[in-house]
């Protein structure tokens, strides 16, 4: 059996290119804000005329928020900036929306900050990566210019900061993404299925018991549309034979085949040209559906022959399950109608070609000992020839 690899969900790469200048200043100060214990973090880059400055931040390094005097501050009670500086560390901080900037662009970059200024830190921002090279260079023009703490956020350490649960809104308000959101969605998801499987295990607890599939959407109900040939076309609901609830939704019974297992486990056939999987009472049967049915009754006669002649350990059933996504499902009404007594699945639109189904189908292969039954693979080409074929169905 060929096992199918599973793709990882990952999330995409944050497009910082496709900020406005401006708003990637706006997301770099939101990004600011529990960086340090601000007095004030101002948005000087908006003005046009910034000096440099992107934005420029008082740190409060001795918690005095307030504009409040400590003891040794002068009698007179002023409250003056000259006061507050000598308090407040002054950081720079430069942002840059481009997609590449080279050792050297930096460097430049570095060269022509303003000079004169009693500046504490630096943070420097770009919506791109940085080499090797591009961080050495900042360190050692930083450190020429006296900074006493220097910080460079390249695109990867942006978005290292917009992934951690504290910057969620900050994610969600520039890019529109939000893992909160995304995890309520989750939650949200599997209550429902939890929800409609424990509904399942409730009003339908019979195996084998005949269900109901509709498409809510469809309006046609209980009236097929005479005028289509194909089924799917004709009416969007059809009779199943209930089997279970599993891992990946509720499986309903498509096809059972009478079968033959060879006592290696490996050699094995079905009867193709019957089908036991057909609802007993069916309002919806065509002329057509009759005509194969009354064919299909005298092949299965012949068929059972064969499989009556086989040794019990021989004998087998093969069957062949749909899988119906417990997300598909909108409700049950257990009480039916007059056109259908038993239950109605509801569920979402079909698709044109599967219907409500998933992608897959699911095998079974077994021998009909209850104690000791043998279940095989049911491989093609390990298939012999125990029954008639269906010359229809092609080779």
């Amino acid at each position: 059996m060929v096992t199918k690899s599973i793709p990882t969900k990952t999330t995409g790469p944050l497009h910082f290119e496709d900020l406005e200048p401006h708003r990637f200043e706006d997301l770099v100060r939101r990004l600011l804000y529990d960086f340090r214990q601000w007095r004030e973090l101002e948005a000087t880059g908006r003005t046009g005329s910034d000096e440099g400055f992107d934005a420029r931040g008082y740190e409060a390094v001795q918690g005095d928020f307030g504009g409040g005097i400590d003891d040794d501050d002068d009698d007179d009670g002023s409250e003056s900036r000259t006061d507050s500086d000598v308090k407040d560390r002054v950081w720079l901080i430069q942002c840059k929306r481009e997609k590449s900037i080279p050792p050297k662009k930096l460097a430049a970059y570095l060269d022509a900050l303003p000079r004169g200024q009693q500046l504490y830190g630096i943070i420097f921002a770009a919506a791109c990566d940085f080499s090797k090279a591009a961080r050495d260079a900042f360190r050692t023009r930083t450190q020429e210019r006296g900074f006493q703490e220097a910080y460079l956020w390249g695109k990867g350490e942006l978005e290292d900061m917009l992934y951690q649960p504290k910057n969620d809104d900050v994610l969600f308000t520039f890019f529109g993404v939000s893992k909160r959101i995304r995890q309520r969605s989750l939650s949200a998801e599997v209550r429902r299925k939890l929800v409609v499987k424990r509904k399942v295990q409730r009003l339908l607890q019979s195996i084998g018991l005949e269900v109901l599939l509709r498409d809510a959407s469809d309006d046609r109900y209980p009236y097929a549309d005479e005028t289509q040939r194909e089924k799917l076309r004709a009416r969007r609901w059809c009779i199943y034979r209930y089997e279970g609830c599993h891992h990946d939704g509720l499986h309903v019974l498509r096809h059972r085949h009478l079968a033959f297992i060879d006592d290696d486990g490996v050699a094995w056939d079905f009867a193709e040209c019957m089908d036991d999987s057909a609802p007993h009472k069916n309002p919806w049967r065509t002329e057509d559906d009759e005509k194969l049915m009354n064919q299909a009754a005298a092949a299965r006669a012949n068929a059972m022959t064969i499989w009556d002649a086989l040794p019990e350990k021989n004998r087998a059933w093969f069957e062949e399950y749909l899988v119906l996504p417990y997300e598909s499902v909108i409700d049950i009404d257990d009480k039916g109608d007059e056109w259908f007594e038993g239950p109605h699945i509801y569920v979402g639109e079909f698709d044109p070609v599967r219907g409500p189904f998933r992608d897959y189908r699911r095998v079974r292969l077994c021998t009909i000992g209850q104690w000791s039954a043998r279940h095989a693979e049911a491989n093609p080409e390990a298939r012999v020839k125990k029954f008639p074929r269906d010359e229809a169905l092609g080779p």
